[in-house]
This record gives C-alpha cells, sequence and structure tokens, in this order.
C-alpha cells in the first residue's frame, strides 16, 4: 500500500529518458524551487545532467552544481544549491529527441536503482521523470510502463506473484482524482479487463491506499463504461453484469461509494462536488476515460499516483516531449506538482 514519506529520508527523482525533457525540468525544478527540493536526489546519469546543465544555464534563476554521491546519507537539507545524483547503469552518448536502446537502457536504470533504495527503506518516495515506452522495450525492458514494472520489482522484493500486489494508476490535478481500472492495454483488451474481480479489486486498493495516506476512508464516484451508463442496458450490459455488483459488494464491506453514472457527465460533476468536499475520487473503466479529464483540466500541475505499492510513487502527468527535448521549453510544474504529493502535501 501507499504510505506517508518519512521525512528524515531522501527522496529520490529519477532522470527519465536522457533523450527527452526529464533531466530539463529536473534542473529546472532544483533551480525554481529550492524548499520543495531540499533532501532530494537524483537517480540517473551524471554526464547528461552536466551537458543539460551547460545547455540551460543561462535560463536557470540560480546557479546550480552536482554533487556525485555514493551514500543517500549524504543527502541532507543543507546541500544550498548542489544536487546530489546517484549515477545509475553506464554513461552513452544520446541524441535528444530521439527513441534509443541506449536511452531506454538509462532510463530503466534509474528506475532499478531507485526503486530499490524504495523498498529497501533508503528513501521516502520515488518521483520519476517520463520515459519512452519505445525506448524500454528496445533496451529489452519487457513491460508497458513505470507502473508495470515498478509492480514487478515490488512484487519479486516481496516474494510475491504480480498477481499478489494489485497497483492502480491514480492521476490528480487540482480539483479531479481519478483511478483506473485498467492501465496501459489496448481498448478492445480493456474492455475485457471490465469484470466483476476488477472493479472490485480497483475499489479495494483505491479504499486501502486512500486510508493508510490520508487517514480517512476515501468517497468514490463511479464511472460506467458504456454511453448514459448503459442506459439499463439499452447501450451495453457490463454495468448490469459487472459494475453495479461490485459497488453493491464494496459497499457490504463498508467503503463509500456510489454509480455506476454516465461517463460524460461524471468526471464534470466529481469536479464540482470535490470542492464541496462530497467526493474525493472518480474510478474509470479504462486509461484514456480517466485521462482526458484530467489532463484537459491541468495537464501542467497533474500527477500520476501508483496506488498498491510499499512505497511512495508519483510521477508528472506527461510524457518525454521529444519534439520539444534539449530547446529549453520545458516547463516543471508537474514535476514539481508531483514531488509535492511525494512529500504529502495535496494540490
Amino acid at each position: 500500500m501507499s504510505t506517508s514519506p518519512t521525512c528524515a529520508l531522501p527522496v529520490a527523482i529519477t532522470m527519465g529518458d536522457p533523450a527527452g525533457i526529464g533531466p530539463e525540468i529536473i534542473l529546472k525544478a532544483f533551480a525554481q524551487s529550492p524548499e520543495l527540493t531540499q533532501g532530494c536526489c537524483v537517480f540517473g546519469d551524471l554526464p547528461t545532467l552536466e551537458k543539460q546543465l551547460s545547455l540551460l544555464a543561462p535560463l536557470l534563476i540560480r546557479r546550480l552544481a552536482f554533487l556525485p554521491i555514493t551514500d543517500l546519507a549524504q543527502v541532507g537539507p543543507s546541500l544550498g544549491p548542489q544536487i546530489p545524483v546517484i549515477q545509475c547503469g553506464e554513461s552513452a552518448p544520446i541524441a535528444m529527441g530521439h527513441v534509443s536502446a541506449q536511452a531506454g537502457a538509462m532510463a530503466a536504470a534509474a528506475i532499478r536503482s531507485a526503486t530499490s533504495a524504495a523498498l529497501n527503506g533508503k528513501v521516502a518516495a520515488v518521483v520519476t521523470a517520463p520515459v519512452n515506452k519505445k525506448a524500454l522495450q528496445l533496451s529489452g525492458v519487457e513491460f508497458p510502463g513505470h507502473t508495470e514494472m515498478l509492480q514487478s520489482l515490488a512484487a519479486q522484493h516481496l516474494g510475491l506473484p504480480i498477481s499478489g500486489l494489485p497497483v492502480r494508476m491514480m492521476l490528480s490535478c487540482p480539483g479531479l482524482r481519478v483511478v483506473l481500472v485498467s492501465i496501459h492495454v489496448p481498448l478492445r483488451e480493456a474492455i475485457g479487463l471490465v469484470t466483476q474481480e476488477n472493479v472490485l479489486q480497483t475499489f479495494q486498493v483505491t479504499h486501502d491506499s486512500w486510508l493508510k495516506t490520508h487517514g480517512t476512508a476515501p468517497r468514490m464516484t463511479v464511472a460506467g463504461l458504456n454511453p448514459h451508463a448503459g442506459e439499463k442496458g439499452l447501450f451495453g450490459d457490463e454495468e448490469i453484469r459487472f459494475i453495479a455488483p461490485a459497488i453493491e459488494k464494496a459497499q457490504a464491506l463498508g467503503m463509500q461509494i456510489s454509480g455506476p453514472y454516465p461517463p460524460d457527465t461524471v468526471f464534470m460533476q466529481a469536479h464540482t462536488a470535490q470542492g464541496q468536499q462530497d467526493t474525493d475520487v472518480v474510478v474509470a473503466m479504462y486509461h484514456d476515460q480517466g485521462l482526458i479529464p484530467v489532463k484537459y483540466l491541468g495537464l501542467d500541475n497533474g500527477v500520476n499516483q501508483t496506488l498498491g505499492l510499499p512505497f511512495v510513487r508519483t510521477s508528472p502527468d506527461h510524457g518525454t516531449a521529444f519534439d520539444i527535448a534539449g530547446k529549453g521549453l520545458a516547463d516543471p510544474s508537474s514535476l514539481l506538482a508531483a514531488l509535492k504529493v511525494a512529500k504529502g502535501q495535496r494540490l
């Protein structure tokens, strides 16, 4: 389950794909928000970060320097403009804005190292800069993204099969939080994953993670799968066969939950209601159903959090942005929001 980070421990930030904007937004975050980035450590490739710093130096509001470290105990609140860096894997020359196996391998090495530190209690949380899924695949990583890779690493550490550690994505922006039943799968497959078991498991992971982090049970609102939430079976019966029975079981277990509601209005209603403290989380049935409203409302401040892991993991709610990589145009706002959440602050 997700847990609140321990303040005395550092927060790990993984570099992400070195050909993308990850190194740039990390440097900008340290330059723009020294208080928030206090106690943070970058897991990545020092030569890549140094090259990016030389390119960004005229744009940064304060002068930065790197502090290569091998012991996380060296990370403290009084490092000033120094950025602690743990070298992960082998360095290689990278072409900005291009997919490559070398870049994928460097990103994966940082993820593995930071995850190991979290699982062994050496960091309080892990904040991951964006990766390119194709680059990961080219490097030999068999998982479609961060979430599945972290799930596998954590399950292996705990001696569990992957199925024994269910995780879910929660996407947040100011005024709206959404948890997904399925993640990175084709839409045809995602529809098939809307089963009573998977939907109920999503409710349980959300409930347990929220309770552990916030100390209260979440108020969950559930989106239907079909137009008009099926219109009593006229436009599909998944709501009748799977979603409503899962809601009833969750209610019987004491969860605060309602639905299913038409997916074309539930996010708007939840966004309004959240300001009135009527709902905490919307449960969406598949990836784009939940991500479109979150990204529309607040891509610059969007945060992805993995629920169900034995440590806190957050990330910006955007990708590698290869089209602007290396140009000094990237906005660190989403990374800063992810750092706030990782440190226990609310958006």
